[in-house]
């Protein structure tokens, strides 16, 4: 079949669908839908990717975070994990005294209220506006020096507020624009669960964060923490190695809380120790699952599709089954009989590819605008998919039509009315 052939089947095609345009956008329905999610739930884990590879890597390439039982990427924590004893003050003690490739370690504690089931949650208030769901911890000065952090407003708190558990109190920036928007709130006294805190500075926000996350942290020197909670005992370790040597900081801090919580050297680990890097390996066995159910559940749509574009070609070929006869007659070919409907079909279903993508590119545009730190991008192996697939479709859904067209009778077609 010729370039000319296919182009004045294509004409034809195209004729088809604007004489009857609601049956034909009916038809190819499936395929919409099918070819939508995959360019739009492509665009959003290719921007969740994107966001979270910023923010694992904005750690540093020099951080590791230890605690107890796995905090990343995974599914449900085990009872034995929940029966781990906390890490402690100590176990941070040991590391900054005995790991030489370490250059800052700092213990997070975590508010008591992060990790009960019932009734414990954390509030603060600010004269009459109170705030809920915040992030409340107490730790030390080192976690600033390690350079992960930026102050906005003010200074972190220090070594000597931290021993004379002074009631000193940092914040995040989406506090300070909620409660401070046009002032300097340095100076300023907050209320956090029924305690009075000066503010003494504002950390700007995390260059890079989850979509829509808020940046409601507020934190106390460690030593004030634990007099105002003395029954809080979670903690988690942030670490800071020195430049390049990240592996053996890693490869010491796991001997030394070996050590520590006693350990036997034929059990494994009783903690967990991680980088953003690897975190950031985790998430993307997580994405390649998601990519697949996504393909599985987007060929729904389209075997839908592939169904309907059938159904209606069998219309086509009974509505038309007289124009066949008079093709035959005049010396058409079986095999351009064939090609005529397979292109049909094709181009039927590639519209219904291309009002897909047009559909999830809105989506992953939607996406972006509700949420403005999703990167959210239509990448090309989506666009390469859709349209491949819904090309397959029309070809795989359209034999049999083309085939049935091409096996009427001349004499049989010519009489039909």
């Amino acid at each position: 079949m010729t370039l000319a052939e296919i182009g004045s089947a294509a004409r034809m095609a195209l004729a088809t669908i604007r004489e009857h345009k609601l049956r034909s956008l009916l038809t190819v329905l499936g395929v919409i839908i099918g070819t939508g999610t995959v360019i739009a739930v492509g665009s959003i884990i290719t921007g969740v990717d994107a966001a979270v590879t910023n923010i694992a890597r904005s750690f540093g390439p020099n951080t590791a975070f230890v605690f107890k039982f796995n905090i990343g990427f995974r599914g449900n924590i085990t009872r034995e994990e929940l029966a781990r004893k906390p890490l402690t003050w100590e176990n941070a003690q040991a590391i900054r005294e005995r790991c030489p490739s370490v250059a800052h370690v700092a213990p997070w504690l975590f508010s008591p209220n992060a990790f009960q089931r019932r009734g414990g949650i954390d509030r603060a208030r600010y004269k009459a506006d109170d705030m809920y769901l915040i992030e409340f911890a107490g730790t030390e000065e080192s976690y600033a020096a390690g350079g992960t952090e930026r102050m906005k407003f003010g200074r972190f708190f220090t070594e000597s507020e931290n021993r004379r558990r002074a009631p000193v109190i940092v914040i995040g920036e989406d506090v300070q624009k909620a409660w401070f928007p046009h002032v300097d709130p340095v100076g300023k006294w907050i209320e956090v669960n029924g305690r009075m805190f000066e503010i003494v500075g504002v950390m700007a926000r995390p260059s890079f964060s989850f979509p829509g996350q808020e940046d409601k942290r507020f934190l106390v020197p460690y030593f004030t923490m634990r007099k105002l909670f003395p029954h809080a005992r979670e903690h988690m370790l942030v670490v800071v190695a020195h430049d390049g040597k990240l592996a053996q900081a890693l490869d010491e801090v796991r001997m030394v809380l070996r050590q520590e919580r006693r350990i036997p050297y034929n059990k494994p680990d009783d903690f967990w120790i991680s980088t953003g890097e690897q975190m950031l390996e985790d998430f993307h066995r997580i994405t390649a699952m998601v990519a697949i159910v996504m393909v599985v559940l987007s060929s729904i749509g389209l075997l839908v599709g592939g169904i309907g574009v059938m159904n209606i070609m069998l219309v086509s070929v009974t509505e038309r089954t007289r124009e066949i006869g008079i093709r035959k007659a005049v010396g058409a070919r079986r095999s351009d009989i064939v090609a005529q409907f397979l292109t049909e079909a094709v181009v039927l279903t590639a519209l219904g590819g291309l009002l897909g993508m047009a559909f999830g590119w809105m989506i992953s545009v939607a996406a972006r605008t509700v949420f403005p730190t999703l990167p959210t991008a239509v990448p090309l192996w989506t666009v390469i998919l859709g349209s491949a697939v819904s090309v397959a479709v029309g070809l795989f859904f359209g034999v049999w039509p083309a085939t049935k067209a091409a096996r009427l009778d001349p004499v049989v077609a010519l009489r039909y009315e």
